[in-house]
Parts: C-alpha cells; sequence; structure tokens
C-alpha cells in the first residue's frame, strides 16, 4: 500500500482524495489542512486526516523514516518554494523579482500576486478530467508540446539556475512528487549560489519562483 500526503483540504484536495481513494490499488491517503471544517467534509471518505498548517506539517514530519510514496501539493502556494525555504531558513533563500523579460521565453505566463510565474501550455482551462496524454492535447487534438518539465529544465534567463521539480500524474488532475525529489532540490541548493528559478511542472502546467541564497 502507497501513502499518499495530500497537502490542502480545498476543492482539488478533495478530489484528488477522492479519485486515490476509488482506485484498485490501494492507498493510505492522509489529507492535511488548517481549516477543520474542510477535514470536516472528508468524513465519508475512508482517509486520515491531519488538522495542521501545511506548510508545517511537511516540514516538521518530511524526515527520514516512514516516508510516503506521494506528495500531492493542493494547497494556493507554491508548496515545494516553502518546504525548502522552511528547511533552510527564511533568511537563506530569498524571494526574487523575476524581470518581465523572461515573459518572451515562457508559454502563456501570469504572474499571482506572491510574485511567483505561473505558466501553461493552455490557453484555455483544462478540463478535470484530462489524464495529461503524451501525445495529443485533450482539448484541442493538436500534438502535444514539449513537456513543461523539460522546456523549463532548458530554460536560460540571465544568471539565473533552473530547478525542476517534476509532477507525475497519479491520476486526472491529480499530480504528486516523491519525497526524493525535494530532498534533492535542497542538495543543489546547497552547493550552488546563482540566484535561482525554481519551479514545479508536469507536461502542461508549472508554477516558477525565483530566488537567491544568501551565505
Amino acid at each position: 500500500m502507497e501513502t499518499v500526503w495530500i497537502i490542502g483540504g480545498g476543492r482539488f484536495g478533495l478530489r484528488a482524495a477522492k479519485y486515490l481513494l476509488k482506485q484498485d490499488k490501494a492507498f493510505q491517503v492522509v489529507l492535511v489542512d488548517r481549516d477543520q471544517k474542510k477535514l470536516d467534509q472528508a468524513r465519508e471518505l475512508n482517509c486520515m486526516t491531519e488538522w495542521a498548517d501545511g506548510i508545517a506539517y511537511l516540514n516538521i514530519h518530511l524526515k527520514s523514516g516512514n516516508l510516503p510514496a506521494w506528495i500531492v501539493p493542493a494547497l494556493p502556494v507554491h508548496l515545494a518554494w516553502e518546504w525548502c525555504r522552511m528547511q533552510l531558513g527564511q533568511k537563506v533563500l530569498i524571494p526574487l523579482d523575476i524581470s518581465s523579460e523572461i515573459d518572451g521565453l515562457l508559454p502563456n505566463p501570469m504572474r499571482g500576486p506572491e510574485g511567483n510565474i505561473y505558466v501553461s501550455h493552455a490557453d484555455f482551462i483544462c478540463p478535470a478530467h484530462c489524464n495529461e496524454p503524451h501525445d495529443t492535447c485533450t482539448v484541442t487534438q493538436q500534438p502535444q508540446k514539449l513537456e513543461m518539465f523539460k522546456l523549463l529544465s532548458q530554460l536560460r534567463f540571465k544568471d539565473f539556475s533552473s530547478l525542476v521539480i517534476q509532477s507525475h500524474q497519479l491520476g486526472p488532475g491529480v499530480g504528486g512528487y516523491g519525497p526524493g525529489a525535494l530532498f534533492s532540490l535542497i542538495e543543489r541548493m546547497e552547493v550552488q549560489k546563482d540566484p535561482f528559478l525554481l519551479s514545479t511542472a508536469c507536461r502542461c502546467h508549472a508554477v516558477i519562483t525565483g530566488f537567491n541564497r544568501k551565505g
């Protein structure tokens, strides 16, 4: 049985839990949120719930030992970035505003209020049931473009180094990564001093955070 931590119990987190628990493959699902009302909505599901801030929960429990097979980010923040910053310290990882000059290198970029850049190969809202096909877009029926995680890993912008964590599809609209991917990020951050572009990306979409490491 594979354990999955879903960080965030909102609409996307609940949908992910419902999907995983309906599969023939046995998943042990742990749903984490600091809003008890959201956790109450998951009572009818056969999953564990944890009343906690998602980022803090990940920071405390993601240690060597009983690790989950998958982590599903379902919070309106860049979870990988927030975890790395909590691990290394907010005075060590400093967020940077990324110049708008980068926009011409990105597909359909949109900036969030927290300074992250959201990119997508789609200029439309993707259907929730999309299974992220390898060859053809579910909506347009056109050949798929270069996978976003590959595109961003090849991205060259000024003196930024590009770090990419790939989100693997566990089901339609459900993406996640293993703990090892997060540990690898920390290892790379500790040996490089350039400013970084940290991306979490699947085949079609991504969120990008710019930052620098001090010390």
